[in-house]
């Protein structure tokens, strides 16, 4: 069983073309101030990930930011509890991945994929055992699901890797399976 504290959270510094993303990450992001568990997420102001933040702030919650200077520099900013601005984007997933116990893949785009890839192949290979979960709002994930299923159907993908990461479209359901998750993948190596 997995307690989770903190969660980081992908998604995107759009809002994207359908409604459904901000309402349902404003969801989530009650949902975490709820339950007590942090939110730990990109820094930025704008988009889903804004929403996220402001949502979880605006409801009680704790949300650390982790930004590099660069983009620090060039944005608007939201009231948080913490802040760590750091050098570039490999210090902030680093810095990101340090604070979590989960892992939330929102809707986004290829900044949000390459986070997501990055937290799929740590587990695959043994770095962490943390839950990765898709958020599929507007069965955002469904195609990359897809994806997924064929890396596996062309060996090169383990099903039990792919079984393992949590795909739900219900915000508390999501948290739920997270805080129930336990890591059964096999050897990488074997």
């Amino acid at each position: 069983m997995n307690e989770l504290k903190s969660v980081c959270v992908f998604c995107g510094s759009s809002t994207g073309a359908h409604p459904e993303y901000i309402e349902q990450a404003k969801k989530l992001g009650a949902l975490l101030a709820e339950q007590g568990i942090e939110l730990i997420y990109g820094g930025g102001n704008v988009g889903v990930m804004g929403e996220i933040s402001r949502t979880v702030m605006a409801h009680g919650g704790k949300v650390t930011g982790v930004i590099p200077k660069l983009i620090h520099e060039r944005v608007d900013h939201v009231e948080l509890t913490n802040l760590h601005i750091v050098e570039n984007m490999h210090e902030r997933k680093a810095k990101m991945y340090e604070l979590s116990d989960g892992f939330i893949a929102l809707p986004g785009g290829i900044g949000t994929l390459e986070e997501l890839a990055e937290v799929m192949t740590w587990y695959q290979i043994g770095y962490h055992a943390k839950p990765i979960a898709l958020f599929n709002i507007n069965q955002f994930y469904g195609k990359f699901m897809d994806l997924l299923e064929h890396m596996v159907s062309e060996g090169f993908l383990k099903e039990d890797y792919l079984t393992s990461v949590i795909v739900e479209e219900n915000p508390e359901k999501l948290v739920n399976l997270m805080n129930e998750f336990e890591s059964t993948t096999s050897d990488k190596w074997g």
